[in-house]
């Protein structure tokens, strides 16, 4: 989200104008000078054809890219006749072309007993893994052999056609997916550096450019393109180590829209977060800020955790970075579960902004290398975010597809979710090393989900899901005072012993009589501005900006120095 977390977020202003109230307009497109024209993405009731782009042209708009994943394409138009399409009956809906971005050393595997599976040789070979970002470096890790593991690559980044990672988050999450640590193997190395599934391939779609900037429109064609490509390539997994805020319910977002068609086509698709939980704008102490596309309950979204430097799991704490739920408008619990993402050792883009902008990310050769050498390493770079954590979770989920490939999207949500450690302390602090800060944070449903991602429990485990493993939305009882999880009827959860919410979340995720929490909420009483924020009238989100530009810097800090 982020930074390099991933998702680097967009400032948005809205007003009103002639057409606010119409709920077929986006509400950031409200406002907009009449005299300029504005990339939308319109979508339409059914697949476009040339008798729309016709309606398109006769407001003067021009058609610049199809989008059929969602029923819709992406027209440059005059802002003043914005109202007038979507009085059109063809007209579903209309949103702006928003932008999305980029969401000491720790190693991750070990602490999701990712290593446990390498010896059982447990590794995604012949698994296809779509990487959504920045692109991806030719670094050695990702070779096998004489031959490279990203086996596609295509560039949706407007005037540029390379697919080379010239910002370095890409090449990144890549390593952490499924880097085999090449680089750092053999009798002269004290530490090998890989990633969770260290045979998968790679598709490299490159969406964010130079800076890690991207739009709606390019993920979006990315997602459709990685569709398309799913026979080809086995694509059976999507990371989106990106994201942007939310504007709009999931129903209508078209970048929901888009993950859910993917995920549709059998693909499973793993979103970052965010890295909003410390944002405490509105009062919420970072409640409520989960990013689009995460907030769409079919995907697994993941939050990040710190691995204390150590193997082992049972000191490892959520970090005060990670985005938390319930996503706004909808109120979908978010994140589904977490994993690591706190200054994790991973591949290192030579010429990618990372390196050029924050050298000291670098890990030192001392660090894996049989020296005393300080040198920076030519291999390899540390990050920090949820777009880190989304990789290993991606990571994770290709192992269990590895092992058996009729597993449903749904079914491998189910078990990361249900086989996740529900273990935890009641509440952690951490320290920004940049300003001294310190933050506190509660281990509740909308912090950690259904917990701590154990990819050896997932594989052990043989339950399948019948039904869709949607997540679940949270209600708020104005007359008790309690807010209370809502399970669709299409949802898997609740139907048997199985999937109950106790399975699941387990019996610390809620409190009081079914319910999240009651008079001793998160915030306190229901009378306090974090809860009113996010549960009253005047929420954070609707027709009211949601978050402004200072989230860009403050995400860039987290990525590069992460929490302590």
């Amino acid at each position: 989200m982020q930074h390099s977390s991933a998702v680097l977020f967009l400032a948005v202003t809205i007003c009103s104008q002639a057409y606010a109230g119409n709920l077929k307009i986006a509400s950031d497109l409200i406002s907009r000078d009449p005299n300029t024209t504005v990339d939308v993405i319109v979508q339409f009731n059914a697949a476009p054809t040339g008798k729309h782009h016709q309606k398109i042209q006769a407001k003067g708009g021009t058609f610049k890219a199809g989008l059929d994943t969602v029923n819709g394409a992406l027209y440059s138009v005059p802002a003043a006749a914005i109202g007038q399409l979507a009085n059109d009956p063809d007209v579903a809906y209309i949103s702006a072309d928003r932008p999305v971005a980029a969401s000491s050393y720790e190693y991750a595997p070990p602490a999701i007993n990712g290593d446990i599976a390498w010896k059982y040789a447990w590794d995604g070979r012949g698994i296809g893994v779509a990487v959504v970002d920045s692109g991806i470096g030719n670094h050695l890790d990702l070779w096998s052999g004489m031959q490279s593991r990203v086996v596609y690559a295509q560039s949706f980044v407007p005037g540029d056609a390379s697919t080379a990672d010239k910002f370095g988050h890409g090449t990144h999450v890549a390593g952490l997916i499924g880097g085999n640590g090449f680089s750092s193997t053999g009798s002269f190395f004290t530490n090998t550096i890989k990633g969770v599934a260290p045979a998968v391939n790679f598709i490299n779609l490159r969406v964010l450019d130079n800076n890690g900037q991207g739009t709606d429109s390019a993920v979006i064609a990315a997602l459709q393109q990685a569709i398309a490509l799913k026979s080809a390539y086995n694509i059976r997994v999507i990371n989106l180590s990106l994201g942007r805020p939310v504007y709009e319910s999931y129903q209508t977002d078209p970048l929901c829209q888009a993950v859910e068609k993917a995920w549709k086509a059998g693909i499973v698709v793993v979103v970052a977060a965010g890295n909003e939980g410390r944002n405490n704008t509105f009062g919420t102490n970072g409640y409520g800020l989960i990013a689009s596309p995460g907030n769409d309950p079919s995907v697994i979204t993941v939050g990040a955790m710190r691995t204390m430097g150590t193997a082992a799991r049972t000191d490892d704490l959520i970090t005060s970075y990670s985005s938390k739920g319930p996503a706004a408008i909808d109120h979908v619990v978010k994140p589904d579960l977490v994993a690591p993402g706190n200054l994790l050792g991973s591949l290192l883009a030579n010429f990618g902004f990372s390196i050029t902008t924050y050298p000291a990310n670098v890990i030192p050769l001392s660090d894996y290398v049989n020296t005393t050498s300080t040198f920076p390493s030519p291999s390899y770079y540390k990050l920090s975010g949820t777009s880190m954590a989304a990789a290993v979770a991606s990571g994770a989920a290709a192992l269990l597809l590895e092992k058996d490939g009729s597993l449903s999207p749904d079914t491998v949500k189910a078990r990361l979710m249900k086989t996740a450690t529900k273990s935890f302390p009641a509440f952690s602090t951490a320290t920004d090393p940049v300003t001294g800060q310190t933050f506190t944070s509660q281990y509740d449903l909308f912090t950690i989900g259904a917990g701590y991602l154990d990819v050896w429990a997932a594989l052990s485990n043989t339950d399948v899901a019948q039904k869709a493993a949607l997540s679940p939305t949270a209600r708020y009882d104005a007359t008790s005072g309690n807010v209370y999880l809502v399970f669709a009827n299409t949802a898997v959860w609740g139907t048997n012993a199985l999937w109950g919410s106790t399975a699941v979340w387990g019996t610390n995720a809620l409190w009081g009589s079914n319910a999240l929490w009651g008079s001793t909420a998160v915030w306190g009483t229901s009378t306090t501005q974090g809860f009113t924020a996010v549960w009253g009238t005047n929420a954070l989100w609707g027709s009211n900006a949601l978050w402004g530009s200072n989230i860009s810097s403050e995400a860039i800090n987290i990525a590069v120095y992460g929490d302590k």
